[in-house]
């Protein structure tokens, strides 16, 4: 009898990796969504921010208000120039200067023109000259630097706002300081808005 046919043997599987299986997600009470229903009788709103909403005082909106128009509007430079004051160095040696000339008290007055008008009774040539003094007064000021006479003039208002551009165009060196009351108690006054020297002493 002939030989039975030897079968083939089938090749091994070609390995391949195993699809991965997709993990069942988790199920229950602690993990189950629950959308939020904001209804009436329902979930509570979360907390916001409500100050948009608030009814403000009128002083805090008229506040706010100004702050919002400040920021927004542009300062005219006649008043924007009173800004640029002088630093705190150049103010010391300026006013150590003006301390100098400072001007008389009614009794220091009283007794030079009472010393003088002796002088005049014995007979005797009377040479003194009126002394050098700071100059005050806004009129008497504007006054002076139209006839040039003024040499220097410290502004400390920004309410004299011709004044720079009187100096400017007479062309007096002018400068700004911010204390009024640092000029007043120069000129024996509570406060002053500008002063001015027509002259320095030759020393």
């Amino acid at each position: 009898m002939p030989k039975a046919a030897k079968s083939k043997k089938a090749p091994p599987p070609t390995p391949y990796a195993e699809p991965k299986s997709k993990k069942p997600e988790p199920t229950g009470p602690v993990w189950e969504a629950k959308p939020k229903h904001f209804g009436i009788g329902q979930d509570i709103l979360p907390k916001r921010n409500l100050t948009r909403y608030v009814r403000w005082p009128k002083y805090v909106r008229i506040q706010r208000q100004r702050k919002v128009l400040y920021q927004r509007l542009k300062v005219p430079p006649s008043i924007n120039q009173f800004t640029n004051k002088l630093d705190k160095n150049v103010q010391t040696n300026l006013f150590k200067l003006l301390h100098k000339y400072r001007p008389e008290s009614k009794a220091e007055k009283k007794e030079r023109l009472q010393a003088s008008a002796e002088k005049v009774e014995k007979g005797e040539a009377d040479e003194s000259k009126k002394p050098l003094f700071i100059k005050c007064g806004i009129h008497h000021i504007t006054k002076l630097c139209e006839q040039k006479k003024a040499q220097l003039v410290v502004i400390a208002a920004d309410l004299v706002i011709w004044l720079p551009a009187v100096c400017r165009k007479m062309d007096i060196p002018y400068c700004i300081i911010p204390s009024k009351a640092r000029i007043g108690a120069l000129v024996h006054q509570k406060n002053a808005t500008a002063i001015a020297l027509t002259g320095v002493r030759p020393e």
